[in-house]
């Protein structure tokens, strides 16, 4: 064996996903919020993007967007660089996955426009819709007639803010004042006070006697029953304002524990009544408030469920999919601009800068692009899959996995998981998350068609909404009316169903209506 050195020339194959790629792939998992914050970002690096409105018409897409360019051209009409064709829109080519199809598709022009996708058939001739006993189609028309969604809810008062315009006519002195101040910067969100405040007067060098005479001026602020220092104080608050503390209700609320137990015997006892009163007190306690502060904000903005696709049947009987344009970004791409700046003098760095930046930029256009089409392409199959579930309820879900979407609609697993994360559906039904359509399948007892666990577990709520208070049923009860209906489940799966829509026990059941009764 020679111990010479020598050269060697080898050739290899290897897959290399570039940043733009990796970036590509992250945005499909974006929820609309992320990706607006997203491109924010791109929009205040990048000189040759612009955001804009876009008005489709016969000859194609016209910018219309507010202002003049930075070539001193005007947004509308007549800028050949800021115009785009329905051709140039659809594209060519399949769409195996993103890594496939996302930036090697062919788009000439410069402009993405979200409000055109659902219009447009998928690349590789895919329709967006299908023959069966019903019809889906994509695009067609618009959902601005079903009203708009409020993307933010912001509260308009604190608990601090309503309890501090009340401190103004508290008739407190000087000391007190200051007092309570310090006691409303500590109420927690739900109106309760820290348990020990003594180190409380040791910092504001006060007796704990002037901290509890203030506390007890403060607690006849509205809401009833804030500055409570545990969960009796405050229902003792309460029933106090309804001049309904007698001794009885004392005694049940110091054993409020037995009451969270059902130990009913115990409290006629204690509070000295028969089973008519009590039911009638228990039934005064469950309408009082244990957290009167939640019903003010804290002052931070809310941001509310919006739906980025819409599903509806239209008067022909066909599912209409289309994505909510209006939580999109659409983004130009100033080609003017560039070609300006491209024959302007300047040194080699300025040019590379302004050719990265044009890159980058029509690099965001086709991703874009690519995420409109693949989250189309994934929610019109959904709703294919699932085409029962939007005409007949939850009871006809159909059990489903990643795997049947990707092999329907020819693209990989990983690509439907990261389409469907964090995308909400919005329906006639109510807005769900892309996720809650892939349940796991539960064998049929007569060897028929498998049921989805969530059909299941909406029919053990059925039962248990509609049992008799005297006839509860447990576990193996729902068990044996289940599998007389065809579904193959064991004790433990409804027990775990149950736990998991926060529904009690059935021995709890009977202890919570025999109150009732």
């Amino acid at each position: 064996m020679a111990l010479t050195p020598r050269l060697d020339l080898r050739q290899s194959q290897q897959l290399v996903m570039t940043p733009q790629l990796q970036q590509a792939i992250k945005l499909l998992q974006y929820s609309n919020v992320e990706l607006n914050e997203f491109v924010d970002g791109e929009l205040e690096k990048n000189p040759l993007l612009e955001k804009g409105e876009v008005e489709f018409t016969e000859r194609g897409a016209i910018d219309r967007s507010d202002g003049d360019r930075p070539d001193g051209t005007s947004g509308e009409g007549g800028n050949s660089d800021l115009v785009a064709s329905d051709k140039a829109l659809l594209g060519d080519g399949g769409e195996a996955g993103m890594a496939d199809s996302a930036l090697d598709a062919d788009m000439s022009e410069n402009v993405f426009n979200n409000d055109s996708v659902s219009d447009a058939p998928m690349p590789g001739g895919d329709q967006l819709s299908y023959s069966g006993s019903g019809s889906i189609r994509g695009g067609g028309g618009s959902f601005d007639d079903e009203g708009r969604f409020e993307q933010n809810l912001e509260d308009s008062q604190t608990l601090q803010d309503v309890l501090t315009a009340q401190l103004s006519i508290s008739q407190l002195d000087q000391a007190g004042m200051l007092i309570a101040a310090y006691l409303i910067e500590m109420v927690d969100e739900a109106g309760y006070l820290p348990a020990d405040y003594t180190e409380l007067a040791a910092r504001l060098g006060c007796d704990d006697e002037d901290v509890e005479r203030v506390i007890g001026v403060l607690q006849g602020m509205e809401p009833i029953g804030v500055f409570a220092r545990s969960l009796q104080e405050c229902l003792a608050l309460q029933l106090r304002e309804q001049d309904r503390y007698d001794p009885a209700m004392q005694a049940l609320i110091d054993n409020i524990d037995l009451l969270a137990k059902r130990e009913l015997g115990k409290l006629k006892k204690l509070c000295q009544v028969d089973a008519e009163d009590l039911s009638d007190m228990v039934g005064e306690i469950q309408a009082l408030n244990p957290k009167p502060g939640l019903a003010y904000g804290n002052g931070e903005p809310v941001q509310s469920v919006v739906p980025d696709v819409f599903v509806r049947q239209d008067p022909a009987g066909m599912w209409r999919v289309e994505l909510n344009t209006d939580t999109l970004p659409k983004v130009l791409v100033n080609g003017s601009y560039y070609a300006e700046l491209t024959t302007m003098g300047g040194n080699k760095e300025a040019k590379a800068y302004i050719s990265e930046c044009y890159s980058n930029a029509s690099w965001l256009v086709k991703a874009l692009d690519q995420r409109a089409r693949t989250i189309l392409k994934v929610a019109t199959e959904l709703v294919k899959q699932q085409e029962a579930f939007f005409s007949l309820g939850v009871r006809h879900l159909k059990p489903l996995n990643l795997k049947a979407i990707a092999e329907a609609i020819e693209m990989h697993e990983s690509t439907v998981s990261r389409v469907t994360a964090n995308k909400y559906l919005g329906t006639s039904r109510g807005i769900f998350d892309m996720k809650y359509f892939f349940t796991s399948a539960i064998s049929s007892a007569d060897g028929g068609e498998m049921v989805s666990a969530e059909s299941v577990r909406d029919q053990i709520r059925e039962l248990i909404d509609g049992e008799d208070p005297k006839k509860i049923l447990s576990d193996d009860k729902i068990v044996d009316i289940l599998r007389a209906k065809g579904v193959d489940i064991a004790r433990r799966t409804v027990a775990k169903y149950r736990e998991a829509m926060n529904i009690s026990s059935s021995v709890q059941r009977r202890r919570q209506k025999n109150i009732a009764l």
